[in-house]
Formats: structure tokens, sequence, C-alpha cells
């Protein structure tokens, strides 16, 4: 038994073609028009799609041009009174199986439909193929990559390439970032990738601790050392032995607390709140900071001595706005792992929805797209996220990402770079890494796309060639 949506203005011919094929055992069912025939398939998709040509305003051609964009599977079959040749190739060249002229006999549409069936089997079969193929991929990918460090833009490229460097060494590392991008996710790609993967990774959110705990939840106290101090407490630095301490917001730590801190660094041995005792640790030490620490330090906000001690090998996360060709992967790789727990069966983004996810800015970078997939899928009833789905925020923002606004804290030069910087970004991705593709895109010389690809760190110096990144 195959299910089977029929779509024809016709009254009669309808009801007769749902008749028809309900007494070869099939599952039927018919609306009216081809808007109705697109909803009922969003809402339960069937193996084989019957629609009508001409109908009014949703007609055959648009039928299956809407559900082939979004359910490349799709098997529909045309059916039309007014056939002609040219009518039969554009539906075909529109994803249409097969083109049936009326009046027809029902032992016709009936040997027809079979035919579909058959189709729609072998294509359902071809993508459960498929689907296992890139569920096997995907698995051999989370074996490298388990953390959801998602996306193959050149900006991530590198930092993937500078995580794997840097965790065959034992050295202290800056992750720098913007709120939402994924510092955290980046500090446990470098523990589970070095030699230190098998012993304990423990973080701490600096900014999160009042100041006057601060110094007992990293360096831990002894009984007795102030009010409340009933037992013995080990701090982070003890339990993270042999292995890595994140340091989270490392930017917020107080100055007291810096000078303990920097001792640690150097020379691998601290006291407890309250202790005499020193104690001896080997811990890799990963911060990550939102803020610029550079100039912290020139405002005397924050230890010149330490920030070097920190800042041994830095890794920067770019926002989401400079990695535009991610949001599609990223949003896919959300509703893949959110819709289970929400309790969605909801297997993907339709394209119209994918297009406004990627003119928007992302001010909450990473983090902020999760948390709109997450929404989208709670108010989502098909099978996939639709415009109607997304925040209505995003549905009325421009199509044009918005200029930024001059502050005072940027010269017009810095935004003007800023801009070309975003839109060489946008036309390289697009372009999938091929320089002769972005030059034309934006109307340059490739020379001078070569120029400015090195000088907004988009590729490194001398890398010239033409097939991609």
């Amino acid at each position: 038994m195959a299910r089977i949506l029929v779509a024809d203005d016709h009254d009669a011919l309808r009801e007769g073609m749902a008749l028809s094929l309900t007494r070869l055992g099939h599952e039927v069912q018919a609306v009216k028009g081809g808007a109705e025939a697109i909803a009922a398939y969003r809402k339960r998709p069937a193996d084989v799609v019957v629609t009508d040509l001409r109908m009014i305003p949703v007609d055959g051609i648009e039928v299956v041009r809407r559900l082939r964009a979004e359910y490349p599977d799709a098997t529909v079959l045309v059916v039309s009174a007014h056939g002609t040749i040219a009518i039969a190739v554009e539906a075909m060249r529109e994803g249409a199986i097969d083109f049936l002229e009326k009046p027809f006999s029902p032992d016709v549409l009936r040997a027809r439909v079979e035919k579909a069936i058959e189709i729609a089997r072998e294509r359902r079969g071809a993508e459960t193929a498929r689907a296992r193929a890139a569920a096997l991929d995907e698995d051999r990918a989370r074996e490298h990559d388990p953390h959801g460090l998602v996306g193959r833009s050149e900006p991530m490229r590198r930092v993937h390439e500078q995580i794997r460097k840097v965790a065959a060494t034992d050295a202290t590392v800056l992750v720098l970032g913007e709120s939402g991008t994924g510092k955290e996710l980046v500090a446990r790609a470098v523990h589970d990738q070095g030699t230190r993967r098998a012993k304990p990774f423990v973080s701490i959110s600096c900014a999160a601790i009042p100041e006057g705990l601060l110094e007992s939840e990293l360096f831990g106290h002894e009984k007795g050392a102030f009010t409340g101090a009933i037992r013995r407490k080990l701090g982070r630095f003890e339990l993270a032995h042999e292995g890595t301490l994140f340091l989270d917001e490392v930017g917020e730590i107080p100055p007291s607390v810096q000078v303990k801190l920097l001792r640690v660094l150097q020379e691998r041995r601290f006291e407890r709140v309250g202790g005499e005792e020193p104690i001896e640790v080997d811990v890799r030490v990963i911060s990550a900071t939102n803020r610029d620490l550079a100039a912290m330090v020139a405002a005397g906000r924050f230890r010149e001595d330490l920030y070097y001690r920190l800042n041994v090998v830095p890794i920067t996360l770019p926002p989401l706005r400079d990695r535009p060709g991610d949001v599609e992967e990223l949003a896919r790789f959300f509703v893949a792992r959110a819709a289970p727990r929400i309790g969605r069966k909801v297997s993907g983004v339709a394209p119209e929805a994918l297009e406004i996810l990627g003119r928007h800015r992302w001010p909450g970078n990473v983090r902020e797209l999760e948390n709109v997939v997450e929404q989208a899928l709670v108010f989502a009833e098909g099978d996939v996220i639709r415009p109607e789905d997304l925040p209505e925020g995003l549905r009325r923002a421009p199509a044009q990402p918005a200029l930024p606004v001059p502050t005072g804290d940027r010269s017009l030069p810095e935004i003007l770079e800023e801009l070309e910087k975003a839109l060489i970004l946008g036309a390289y991705e697009r372009a999938r890494g091929v320089k002769a593709e972005t030059a034309r895109l934006l109307g340059i010389k490739p020379s001078a796309l070569y120029y400015k690809l090195e000088k907004y760190g988009i590729v490194k110096p001398g890398e010239r060639g033409e097939d991609g990144p």
C-alpha cells in the first residue's frame, strides 16, 4: 500500500481518480488546489503526488517546483486536458516523473501510478543508502571533531589547523573571540586531541564566581581558613592535575588573584587558602576571553607578565558574520541535534528559511543561531523549518545587512575595511574558495583579490592557487 496525494480543482475528476486508486488498496488524500496539495504534503509526505496542471492560483507546475525544492525525492505525476509537448517538457524539467494527458481510462491512470510508486520506492532506497553513507561520514568526522566545531569556511579551517598543531604540544593557549563563538569547544578539542586526553578536563567561569570566592575555587582552602570553611576543599588546579584547566572569561580575574595565578604558571606550585604547604601540580592551562587583554594591560587593569604567560599560543575564533558560508551547515547541525530532544520529526531547513538565516548579522554568533533553530523547532509543524517558523524579528529583517553606525570609537577607514572584508569573504565562500570565481563575483582583477585576501588574513601569504584554499 502506498500513500497517494491527488490534487485537481474539478470535483468529479478528483473524486474519480481518488476512488480508482483507493480500489487498488492505496491510501488516498484528495485536495482541490495546488496550495492545498503543498500544505498537505508538508504535513504528511506522500509516496506519489498526482496533480492537475491547470489550477488557480497555484498550478501543477508550481506544485512540482515547490515540492521538489523542499523535498528532492518527491515523486510527482502531472495530468492535464491541455497537454502539449512544451508543457510536458516544462513539467519534466521541473522534476515531474511523468505526464498524462486527459482524458484517460482508470486502467491507464492505475498503470502510471503503479510505475510512479516503483520510482518512489527506488528513490527512497537510494536516499536511505545516501543517508547511511552520510551518517557514516558524519560519525567518522565526529571521531576527529566531536565537539560541534562545525564549519568548512576558510576561517574555520584555519582554526581547526591551529587546534591540530597546538594539541600535539603542551603549550598554554589563549582562545579569543566574541561571546557565543564557541571558545570552550576549542578548549575541549585541544584537550581531547592532545596527550592529556585521558586525564581530567576541568573548567571554571571566572566571571561567574564572586571575587571573594574565586581564589578558593581555583586553589582550594584548608579547614578554618575563613568563616564557613568547615572542611578542606580541593581547588580546580588540584582537580585538573595532569589534565587541562580551562579558565573562561580570564579577563575578569581580579588583580589580587592574578598574582597567585601568575605564580602557578611560573612555578607550577601554590598553597591553598589558609595553608602553608606548597602543592605541586602538572596542569595545562587554556584560557579564553572576549575582552581585549592587550588594551586592559595598557590601561593597568591586567598584569602584563600574566598576559604574556597566558598568550603563548593565541587562537582567534571568527564571529559568525565573518563566515556566512557556515550558517547553513550549522543550522542543519543544530536541527539534527535538537529535534530529538524537543520531540520534533524535523530533518532540515527549507531554502527560503536558509535565505533568511543567511542574511542575518548574528550579533550573538553561533549561540544565537542555535537558540533561533531551537525556537523554530518548537513551532515547526512539517518536516522542515519554514520561514513562518522563524522568529518574527528575523523574518522582518532587511534583505541586505545593516551598515555599521559610527560611534566614535572607529574611524571611517576602519568601518570601510570591515565592510570590504565582509563582502570579499562572502564572495569567497560563495565561490567555494575558487579565487578566479571570487574575483569575477566581485568585479575586480585577480591580482587585486590576492592582495586583499592576504591583507585580511583570509588566505596565507603566497597562497595563490586557482583551485580553492
